[in-house]
């Protein structure tokens, strides 16, 4: 993981994809978020969806799961190579959480990250304070989620 000053605004970073099957769809519902056109195909069809839709919360998730995995190869071959690992700090939370489109049975979703914004900390010199929008695009190039994450991110000067 990067240090504040080694970040900008609009770096990006490609987080990897996602399949949204039915069965994953089903499964994830099951147990956080059952309601009916996450859990079965015709009632799926029958609602504003048009087919089996993933949970919101379920989206999310694998955002961030595969922004956790790409911080965990960054910091892999941050080592290899002999450099010092930043360790970021906890998020005091996210913005903006929007579901665009929804997410059918069978649709591939591409996450990525760009940061929008940078700023010392005030009450903590040693971090600064991100914001970077996370997005998912489908398979057809369409915008299907996107939301404001903040998160605490060491200095590498220790903020002197």
């Amino acid at each position: 993981m990067r240090f504040f000053e080694d970040i900008a605004v609009g770096d990006r970073r490609e987080l990897g994809s996602f399949t949204f099957t039915a069965e994953l769809i089903k499964k994830f519902a099951a147990q956080f978020d059952p309601q009916p056109f996450h859990l079965d195909e015709e009632a799926g069809r029958q609602s504003l969806f048009g087919g089996l839709a993933a949970s919101g919360w379920h989206v999310g998730s694998v955002s961030m799961k595969l922004l956790v995995a790409d911080g965990q190869r960054q910091a892999e071959e941050e080592v290899a190579r002999g450099e010092k690992v930043a360790v970021w700090g906890p998020s005091p939370g996210f913005r903006e959480l929007r579901w665009i489109k929804p997410v059918l049975a069978g649709d591939t979703v591409s996450f990525a990250t760009e940061v929008e914004s940078l700023r010392p900390s005030e009450s903590r010199p040693e971090w600064g304070i991100l914001q970077a929008r996370n997005i998912g695009t489908n398979q057809r190039g369409e915008r299907v989620f996107s939301m404001l994450v903040i998160a605490f991110v060491p200095r590498r000067s220790g903020g002197v």
